[in-house]
């Protein structure tokens, strides 16, 4: 049904390191950091560098020995946008010179977003509407985060990944798994910047209403209650056993969660990608920066099969499997 044929990324140049946040708030420690979470270092977007600009810069990678004439669809996922309108797929068509009669469209999800993206992507092919797909998934988070949290600048970096997705007759059409438990979303949250005003702070979020919060506890109850599920969930429809997926990637929130993910739901550690090391926790590019890396290192090899799942803000959570 659908394959991926490219994935480029970008990263800003401004870095900011474990010692960095050391310098800035005394009674941490870098290594100590760098122990729980699995984060040596983040990369920061400038003041004016926003997700399209960074979007251009990965897709401008990605159309080196692709003919960009092909996309006929863009899919652009952020939470950080330029604008609230016009939306920022249809500035990306005009920034990469893309035909004008292409579909365009921006959607808002985090850490699912990839995921979710695929399985939009899948649909428009499915339905006729395009054959050649550039999902792009950019976010600056980092610029929702207070200077003081130092939890959460911690764990998120700024990035931004463009992949190729291309209709295949000869792939598979595996199965997707999506959900959603609209009750958390009070647990990972930006309460100003939109129009509703009556809103009051939640405990302990000790920012301005414009800042992100986060509950990590509440988060990652959510990720082991749901993300077990999802993928036995996702095996049981796809007719496949843990013994057929050859690497199982899923959103990098750190290493932490992840290695508790992985001890719960019995994965071998060989076949359990972790990847944050030097990127931190870049929202719903994760999964696509991981799957470069992998094919750059050669981990991930022509005709492996990939479960990649997505968890996070929302609460919004899904997984599929796609072959390489």
């Amino acid at each position: 049904m659908i394959k991926v044929s490219k994935i480029e990324y970008y990263l800003p140049e401004k870095i900011l390191t474990n010692e960095d946040l050391e310098k800035e708030f005394p009674e941490w420690n870098s290594d100590r950091i760098q122990e729980k979470i699995g984060i040596r270092q983040r990369h920061i977007s400038s003041e004016n560098e926003t997700v399209l600009e960074l979007a251009v810069k990965s897709s401008e990678k990605l159309f080196t020995g692709y003919d960009r004439s092909e996309i006929d669809f863009v899919l652009f996922c952020t939470q950080s946008p330029d604008y609230f309108l016009p939306t920022t797929a249809c500035i990306l068509q005009d920034r990469l010179g893309l035909r004008k009669n292409i579909g365009a469209v921006d959607f808002n999800l985090g850490c699912s977003g990839f995921v979710y993206g695929l399985a939009f992507a899948k649909g428009l092919v499915a339905g006729g509407v395009a054959e050649s797909i550039l999902l792009v998934t950019s976010e600056t988070y980092t610029k929702h985060i207070h200077p003081d949290d130092k939890a959460n600048r911690s764990i998120f970096g700024d990035a931004s990944a463009s992949v190729i997705i291309e209709k295949d007759e000869n792939a598979a059409a595996y199965q997707f798994c999506l959900g959603t438990d609209g009750s958390g979303a009070e647990n990972l949250m930006v309460k100003k910047g939109a129009f509703k005003t009556d809103f009051e702070l939640n405990p302990g979020h000790d920012f301005a209403p414009e800042n992100l919060y986060m509950n990590g506890p509440e988060i990652f109850n959510f990720t082991i209650e749901n993300i077990p599920g999802l993928v036995k969930e996702t095996l049981e429809k796809n007719g496949l056993t843990m013994d057929d997926i050859d690497h199982f990637v899923f959103h990098q929130a750190n290493a932490f969660m992840l290695n508790y993910l992985r001890k719960k739901t019995k994965i071998p550690a060989e076949k359990f990608y972790i990847n944050m090391e030097n990127t931190g926790n870049t929202v719903s590019a994760t999964i696509p920066i991981a799957l470069k890396d992998m094919m750059d290192q050669g981990v991930l090899k022509e005709g492996d099969k990939v479960l990649m799942a997505g968890f996070g803000v929302g609460y919004s959570w899904g997984a599929t499997v796609l072959d390489f």
